[in-house]
């Protein structure tokens, strides 16, 4: 008998598990498109994802010239949010900034595209990251900021209540076309822009992290050559 109760509740701590890590968000499909400069054109339209009919966060990113800052448009009609104002480079007199956009229980499937009309400069330069986190119900926490120039750059804080996936970002904002971006903490790069051609282009590297427990997480990035960046940290979480 007490070998058969230990059986029982050995199953059941096995089930609890099981549905527990299906509630957990996860990294779903991502893609990055990139314009260098006087090579683009009006609208910058994403390579096609295979996303999840429902239950997926979705988080676009536009980089590049102010004039060109349209908010994302989706081959789903998902409603799109703007986390805070856009952000404007250092050093180039308001012509760039970054603007981030979240869709929370999105629509999905199949051919999955994001397009952003360029009404401003349409060959100009432009980076447009498109990150699914699937099972993601809440942004449970967000950090923005742009520290100055150095090698490590560090990102805000973001405080999770359990199980999350972590999404970083990097924008450098050096005058530069090599480099690199390196992120700690047991982030893992999944997109990059680091080698730009001689012509330009907007330098952007996409980082995630899967974290299991509670807790308050941040990002470092060492890069060369020195440069600052803009830093997002995302935290998401099932409902």
């Amino acid at each position: 008998m007490p070998i058969r109760r230990h059986a029982i509740v050995a199953l059941l701590l096995a089930g609890s598990a099981a549905a527990h890590a299906m509630d957990a968000p996860v990294l779903g499909a991502h893609t990055l498109l990139t314009h260098s400069e006087g090579m683009g054109k009006s609208p910058a339209v994403t390579e096609p994802l295979d996303t999840q009919p429902s239950g997926s966060a979705l988080i676009v990113f536009n980089g590049g010239y102010a004039s060109n800052d349209a908010r994302p448009v989706d081959s789903y009609a998902n409603r799109w949010k703007q986390l805070g104002r856009s952000v404007y480079y250092n050093g180039y007199g308001g012509s760039f900034n970054v603007s981030a956009y979240v869709a929370l229980n999105a629509k999905g499937g199949a051919q999955h595209t994001v397009r952003i009309d360029k009404p401003g400069n349409a060959s100009g330069e432009i980076s447009v990251p498109f990150i699914e986190v699937k099972q993601a119900g809440v942004l449970q926490d967000v950090a923005q900021n742009y520290p100055e120039t150095g090698l490590v750059l560090t990102s805000g804080n973001v405080t999770t209540t359990g199980p999350a996936t972590l999404i970083a970002v990097w924008w450098g904002d050096g005058g530069v076309k090599h480099m690199t971006a390196r992120p700690d903490n047991d982030f893992t790069v999944i997109d990059s822009y680091l080698l730009l051609p001689d012509n330009s282009g907007v330098q952007v590297a996409v980082a995630s992290r899967q974290v299991t427990t509670a807790g308050t997480y941040h990002v470092s990035w060492v890069g060369s050559p020195i440069q600052g960046a803009i830093l997002w940290l995302f935290a998401f979480q099932a409902k």
